[in-house]
Parts: C-alpha cells; sequence; structure tokens
C-alpha cells in the first residue's frame, strides 16, 4: 500500500449512495487516511436484516469494510428517506415542469447542506485537509471548503452535457424507442459546473469522459484519471476466484448455443439499439442474447427483438452473479459511459467482453475481449461470428480477462489517490 502513517492529511468522503461500492473511502481508510465518509443512508446490522421486498435495495448501502469502524461513517438515514419520498412524489411524479433531474438537484442540494452543518463543527480539520465529493451532491459544502483553503476534489461521474447530446441525436435517429425523452434542466448542469470551478481538482473515471470534460471547458490541469476498481465481495469476505479458463462454459453445440449477456440499463445510451440489429443479423446463427436490466426502452422497441433475444427485466446484485456464470461473453455496446464498473465484474467472473471506446479502458482488442466501434451493428455482429468460427477464442480470452480483473484493485486505486494527492501539494 502507497499511503505514508506520518503527517497524513485528513481526508474526507462524501457520497449519495453505494458509488462504486464505497470502493474510494475504503481505500482511504485501509491505508490510515479516511476521517469521515458521510453518505445519505448507511445500512447497519439491524437494518440489513430487516429490509425486505422494495426495501431490500437499503440493505446494499454498507460494506463490511467498516464494520469495526463504524463510527467513521456518518449518514442522515431518516431524511434520506424523507428525501427519497420527496424525490419519487414531486419530482419524478411528472408533476409539470419538474423531473427527475430536478430531484437530483434538490437531494444534491439537502445532503451537501447537511455535510457542511457538521463540517462545521469539526475540532479536526486543518489545511491539510482535502474533501472529495460525487457531483451533483456536493456544492454547497465546496463553497464552504473554499472559505477555509481546504483541498477539494469532485469525483465526476458522466461526460455530463456530451453524454445527454449523443442521446439526443439517438432519440432522432431511433424515433418512438425511449420510454421518454431526455430533458435535462439547465440547472443541472450550471450546478455540475460550479462544483468544477470550485474543485482543485475533477476525477473522472475513463480518458473518455476527460476529452468530453476539456470540451466543456475543464482546464487541463485540474482533470485527473482514476479507473475504477472491482473486488468480488460478500459480507463474510472475498468470494473465491474461479480458476482460468474454468469459469466458463466453453461448449458451443446445438443443444447449447454461444450466451451472450448484456447487464445494465437497456437504454439507448447503453446501445441496446445496436445490440438487436446485430442479433438480427445472426438469427439464424448458434447464438443467444440475455438482456438483463430495468427497461428503459418502448414496447414497441422491445416487439422489433428478434427470437434470439430475451429480455429478462430488472435484477439484484445478488443475483448478477448467476447471469455471469451461464453467460460465455459479456457485451457493452455503450454510447457513453464514465466507466461501466460490469466489464471488471463480467471479467472476475472469466467472460471477455465486448465493449467499445466510449467507457474505461479495460479492454484489451483482441486479447480479453474485444473493441468495436459505437453504433456499429455490423462490427457487432461479425465479432460475434468470430467466437462461433473460433471457439478456442473463449478458452484463451477467458483465462486473459481473469487477470486482467485482478489488476484493477484497492491496491491500485490507493496508488491512483496517493498520486492525486501529491498533485494537491
Amino acid at each position: 500500500m502507497s499511503f505514508h502513517q506520518k503527517n497524513n492529511p485528513v481526508w474526507i468522503c462524501s457520497q449519495i449512495g453505494a458509488r462504486e461500492h464505497f470502493a474510494i473511502p475504503r481505500a482511504l481508510r485501509r491505508g490510515g487516511k479516511l476521517a469521515t465518509l458521510y453518505t445519505d443512508f448507511w445500512a447497519g446490522r439491524i437494518i440489513r436484516k430487516l429490509t425486505v421486498g422494495r426495501l431490500r435495495p437499503l440493505a446494499a448501502r454498507f460494506h463490511p469494510d467498516f464494520n469495526r469502524q463504524s463510527s467513521v461513517v456518518h449518514s442522515w438515514n431518516g431524511r434520506a428517506l424523507g428525501w427519497e419520498f420527496l424525490r419519487r412524489r414531486k419530482f419524478a411524479g411528472g408533476q409539470p415542469g419538474q423531473n427527475s433531474y430536478h430531484g437530483y438537484i434538490e437531494v444534491g442540494r439537502r445532503f451537501a447542506r447537511c455535510v457542511r452543518e457538521d463540517l462545521k463543527r469539526r475540532p479536526d480539520l486543518n489545511p491539510d485537509s482535502i474533501f472529495l465529493a460525487y457531483d451533483t451532491g456536493a456544492l454547497e459544502t465546496l463553497e464552504w471548503c473554499r472559505k477555509y483553503n481546504f483541498k477539494c476534489v469532485l469525483n465526476q461521474m458522466d461526460p455530463n452535457r456530451v453524454e445527454v447530446e449523443l442521446v439526443r441525436v439517438e432519440e432522432k435517429q431511433w424515433p418512438g424507442w425511449a420510454l421518454q425523452p431526455i430533458q435535462v434542466p439547465e440547472e443541472y448542469f450550471v450546478r455540475r459546473e460550479r462544483e468544477w470551478s470550485l474543485a482543485d481538482r475533477v476525477v473522472v473515471n475513463s480518458e473518455f469522459s476527460r476529452q468530453a470534460l476539456l470540451q466543456q471547458g475543464v482546464p487541463p490541469e485540474k482533470l485527473f484519471v482514476i479507473p475504477l476498481c472491482y473486488e468480488a465481495e460478500t459480507e463474510c469476505g472475498k468470494l473465491p476466484v474461479p480458476a482460468a479458463g474454468k469459469s466458463v462454459n466453453l461448449q458451443i453445440s446445438a443443444a447449447s448455443p454461444l450466451r451472450v449477456l448484456f447487464l445494465g440499463q437497456v437504454i439507448l445510451r447503453k446501445g441496446i439499439q445496436y445490440l438487436l440489429a446485430a442479433a438480427r443479423q445472426l438469427e439464424r446463427e448458434n447464438i443467444h442474447f440475455d438482456v438483463v436490466g430495468p427497461i428503459g426502452i418502448s414496447q414497441k422497441a422491445i416487439s422489433s427483438a428478434p427470437g434470439n433475444v430475451t429480455f429478462h427485466g430488472r435484477t439484484g446484485r445478488d443475483q448478477a452473479t448467476a447471469w455471469y456464470q451461464r453467460s460465455q461473453v459479456f457485451v457493452l455496446p455503450t454510447l457513453s459511459d464514465g466507466f461501466a464498473i460490469t466489464q471488471l465484474e463480467a471479467m472476475a467472473h472469466g467472460l471477455p467482453v465486448v465493449s467499445t471506446p466510449n467507457c474505461g479502458e479495460v479492454v484489451s482488442d483482441g486479447v480479453d475481449g474485444f473493441i468495436v466501434p459505437p453504433r456499429d451493428a455490423e462490427a457487432l455482429a461479425q465479432t460475434f461470428r468470430r467466437y462461433l468460427a473460433q471457439p478456442e477464442l473463449l478458452r484463451s480470452q477467458s483465462a486473459a480477462a481473469l487477470v486482467k480483473a485482478s489488476q484493477f484493485t484497492l491496491d491500485r486505486l490507493a496508488d491512483n489517490l496517493t498520486r492525486l494527492e501529491a498533485s494537491l501539494r
């Protein structure tokens, strides 16, 4: 681990939700750097036992790395439930002039104010303190931190305006496919841009996002690329890593077609329209596509899918492993992703990944998967034909995928945070 124990500055992390499985505060905690993790909702032992039904996702607002240091975590559970109720009732309920983005702004504002008020009462802050927060939920806290010259880091999760414009183009090219047209209020963008201006560093998770923020005026010296990490864990500890080449069913036959998994939001931004077009070209081939995740396209679009595609709907994190285990190839035809951690999850289960360059740099083309151009159904179809014609690729790329996934660790994240800290001095 690269952290030095002496003269460590105080790191304070602030995030809404269980983003990235709390990877950054976990890496800081392991290195003795983390003073506090602020989050909206934290699921203690009793909450994890009692949450059922619709409340079950709240149980994921937890990580076992903090079991023995619960005092490090500060949350506002009661308020967070109220914020979520407000967001769904007022902003996601179709009221005129309001949509989910207005809800994100309101929740982010309330959360940032809570963090700010708690920071005002802290005796342990000093000029070496570093405040790290995620976009949309940071502005009010950053404004206060700047008054006292604390170093400020903002983690920007997506490419912002660039991503929205890409989706708008797709909505025009695929009319009637989106359940709702994307409508992002200017206030949403302005809030994020004010956060960028206040931050000493803006962290992004891919070169794709870095280029997008450069286009939007973020100074290059502010931008810092830190890839995500993935370490498969349960509440009781790490899951066993499958042996190379044995985690994937390598047999392709008439009774067992090549199984390709798409796991994520089923929306235009993720490129589902091009995957369905590729599947249509392969309808007579020995291949089947499992589309798993919340459906964000119209029934008309779903009805247009060929017979070698099955939509399975939303799945929980605890069920995702079963989908990886029953698949042979993972596909991510995304048009825009800040990183797409599903690439690492799939590789950790031994799946080669077929992706585009519009996300995190994970796939080595031809080694542990393939990189195809975005918006190119023909390239997708040709890539899957390669697996059908050369089934030995599954074995070699499966082994390489396991090796690649093992490189994106918390230790590597810690090294990157050390470099970030050094750049702030």
